[in-house]
């Protein structure tokens, strides 16, 4: 789930969390909330409400749900993704869960539409070395892999509307 909202300083902002460290693929990498679709969620939509609520702290009902981006196939994980995007009206109370989320991270929207925020890195993964491959610098983190690409989409999708 992407959600945007205003920060303490009544700039757009939306969220990302830093996972914790554990013996997976997406140890310690940078993403949006969200998680599996579990057998009481009413649909997949409910499913990165419930998620972004549990991760993060912000109310399910206080999200108003605008669109699904385009479904993502991550083969390290063997999963489909179904982003959404959503909207809240008031500055949130982010609370990490303890048990998956290291990090909230905060970020401007004019840093996330800045040219400079593409980058390039190299990096090992868990399944290729010294691999290039393109990223965003965001809040002090590199953003790369699923996160990257569904970013790159929502950028277009706000280059068409701002």
């Amino acid at each position: 789930m992407v959600v945007f909202y205003p920060d303490k300083s009544d700039n757009t902002s939306f969220l990302l969390i830093l996972r914790k460290t554990y013996k997976g693929v997406h140890s310690n990498q940078v993403g949006f909330p969200g998680g599996r679709l579990e057998i009481f969620d009413k649909n997949l939509k409910h499913t990165a409400l419930r998620e972004t609520e549990e991760e993060v702290g912000i109310a399910k009902s206080d999200v108003e749900v605008l669109k699904r981006l385009t479904k993502l196939y991550i083969p390290p994980s063997n999963f489909w993704v179904y982003p959404y995007v959503g909207l809240l009206y008031k500055t949130p109370n982010l609370v990490p869960q303890k048990s998956e989320v290291e990090k909230i991270l905060e970020i401007d929207i004019d840093e996330f539409l800045d040219e400079n925020s593409l980058i390039k890195q190299k990096l090992s993964t868990s399944y290729a070395s010294n691999i290039e491959v393109p990223a965003f610098s965001l809040n002090g983190q590199v953003v790369w892999g699923a996160t990257a690409m569904m970013l790159s989409e929502l950028k277009e999708l706000l280059r068409e509307i701002l």
